[in-house]
């Protein structure tokens, strides 16, 4: 449990100061578009805002710094999100790299913030993960079951929250005593793009572990400029509504 803690306190501290140093560099590139566009009309209205600021406020229509958002606008959704993605991708490929090693805690301790009623309701709603992890994954009865399997990680979620009570664990039955799976063949995608999130926690005992390691501080600064975008995305389409 120690260790885990360790390694989740260390990963938040390294994950702000990504998030702040990602920050700054969209601003950097978002502010150098400015300098093609001059206000000339309303300069009562925007002369005293910050640039930051501006690039978030409702302007006139005929103000020019208009132009200046809707270019900051697409650059963040043509180019920055493009390139965001093409990499999560690239990382995504050299999972390909790695190979399980069958210790079959994915089979077993399967974690989702959604209660089993939820997720049914997610399914019969259209949603396909949620279909395919109905189709895999059943509920433990009570959370000391999942704590024989992971009591570590566990043990983190009750230190993090105070409670586990907005966490559900599940588990696969169709898992032999081998750690095998008897329907292997037949699997879902959920079980065959496992890991498909670079940043999930992993035990020592999983084959992709060493491939979340090496990949962990790119994916961290992905998943900030992707926040950080989303955010600046939401932020300037409301300036226009």
């Amino acid at each position: 449990m120690d260790s885990l803690k360790q390694d989740y306190v260390k990963k938040r501290k390294i994950y702000r100061d990504i998030f702040f140093k990602s920050e700054d560099s969209i601003k950097k590139v978002l502010l150098a578009l400015k300098v093609k566009h001059f206000c000339t009309n309303c300069k009562d209205v925007c002369e005293f805002k910050q640039a930051e600021n501006l690039l978030f406020a409702k302007l006139p229509p005929e103000c020019s710094y208009k132009e200046w958002q809707k270019e900051a606008l697409s650059k963040l959704k043509n180019e920055i999100s493009r390139d965001i993605y093409v990499r999560l991708q690239q990382i995504l490929a050299y999972r390909e790299d790695f190979h399980c090693e069958k210790c079959a805690l994915c089979c077993n301790f399967a974690c989702s913030e959604f209660s089993p009623s939820e997720l049914k309701q997610k399914a019969d709603n259209g949603d396909k993960f949620a279909t395919q992890f109905l189709s895999v994954f059943i509920p433990y009865e009570n959370i000391d079951e999942a704590k024989k399997i992971y009591p570590e990680y566990v043990s983190l979620l009750e230190a993090k929250y105070g409670d586990t009570e907005s966490v559900y664990f599940y588990h696969c039955p169709k898992l032999s005593e081998n750690n095998l799976c008897n329907d292997y063949e037949n699997r879902p995608d959920v079980c065959r793009d496992f890991p498909n999130n670079p940043l999930a926690i992993l035990p020592d005992s999983c084959g992709f572990k060493p491939w979340k390691d090496e990949i962990e501080v790119i994916a961290l600064s992905l998943h900030a400029l992707l926040e950080i975008v989303e955010y600046y995305i939401e932020k300037i389409e409301k300036a226009f509504l």
